[in-house]
């Protein structure tokens, strides 16, 4: 989907003279705060922004001001990987 803004000419150029890339601000902009309200996951998050990794999408809600979202039962799953791995021995 595309989807197109029209802006008045001095907003514009505010915006403009803040970051060299507007459309993609404006859609890193859309990504964090879906995130913040819960409306998108990480994974729409990496897919939206075209990121390769999770630890992308991580730094951009760091410098989003976004906290990231880490329940008790994330830990778990990472410590079970982390074990399947071998990075931290079996119980």
């Amino acid at each position: 989907m595309q989807l197109t803004l029209e802006l008045p000419e001095d907003v514009l150029k505010v915006l403009t003279n803040r970051c060299e890339d507007l459309p993609r601000y404006a859609l890193e902009a859309l990504a964090a705060d879906g995130y913040r309200s819960g409306v998108l996951t990480e994974s729409q998050i990496r897919r939206m922004l075209g990121y390769e990794s999770r630890l992308q999408v991580h730094s951009l809600l760091k410098e989003h001001g976004v906290p990231y979202r880490y329940a008790v039962t994330d830990v778990s799953d990472d410590l079970d990987a982390h074990r399947e791995l071998g990075i931290l021995p079996a119980r």
